[in-house]
């Protein structure tokens, strides 16, 4: 496990260019589904980004995207822990509102369904499961696909454990939360095995140290790996009280800070 020190430098020993365009972070979720088996290493689930996607192609990441404006529409099962929920409004860009905040958790959990085709779920309002084999359903309409199974999106278990904004100088940029919560909470999964948008090649349960040697595994990523082993040894039922580091970059570096539940 690396020192904070060790992680930010790095960051800093990128190469990159401060001539492009500036753009504005969006905001994006990624989801790190944690299986944490009894005498066995915690393993997370990942997969290789499609060579096609103009944005880190090629890299070993977690589940995850950008925000859309239809995330804030969808109603969840249950609700963040409330010391979640302030922390991830914090330094929020534009309006500070709950809705916006459990748009980040929505998009996480849609975002791993579409690349992956994982359901983190429960049922809905009490709801009993349906067969979907007797209703036609766009498998690319994440929600829809829940809702044929009498599921909901759930928010009660995740834990905010990172936050990180690309750089200037990026094609792209966003301002990425990172979200973890327990195998156990996975409803279910395609019968496929994989996502309906393909984005996510090869996904994969691995342990931290192997993906640690994937040569593809960007910085950040690597960061929060790092970050998130050094909690679990301290913490290791991810209270929500717990602070959580948020890297970013100031004037001409990476720095880091800790955003506070309070």
């Amino acid at each position: 496990m690396r020192s904070v020190d060790a992680i930010l430098e790095e960051l800093n020993a990128l190469d990159r260019s401060l001539e492009a365009p500036y753009w504005r972070p969006r905001d994006a979720a990624t989801l790190l589904i944690l299986d944490r088996t009894a005498g066995a290493p915690v393993r997370v689930l990942m997969g290789r980004r499609h060579m096609r996607h103009k944005f880190m192609p090629g890299a070993w990441v977690f589940p995850g995207g950008r925000v859309d404006a239809a995330d804030s529409r969808i109603r969840a099962a249950d609700d963040y822990h409330p010391v979640e929920l302030v922390k991830l409004m914090v330094e929020m860009k534009g309006p500070k509102t709950a809705a916006r905040a459990r748009a980040i958790a929505i998009a996480a959990i849609r975002e791993t369904y579409e690349e992956a085709g994982i359901f983190v779920a429960t049922s809905a309002g009490g709801a009993t499961a349906r067969p979907t084999a007797d209703i036609e359903v766009d498998p690319h309409d994440a929600f829809a696909s829940f809702a044929t199974r009498g599921l909901a999106p759930s928010l009660g278990r995740i834990r905010f454990v990172a936050r990180a904004i690309t750089p200037p100088g990026r094609p792209r940029r966003f301002d990425t939360r990172f979200l973890a919560i327990p195998a156990d909470a996975v409803a279910g999964r395609l019968e496929s095995g994989v996502g309906p948008s393909g984005e996510l090649e090869d996904a994969a349960w691995v342990t931290f140290e192997e993906a640690r040697n994937r040569p593809e595994l960007p910085p950040i990523t690597r960061a929060v790996l790092d970050e998130l082993d050094n909690r679990l040894a301290g913490d290791p039922k991810l209270a929500a009280d717990h602070p959580v580091p948020f890297y970013r970059w100031q004037r001409s570096e990476f720095v880091r800070t800790l955003i506070e539940g309070t």
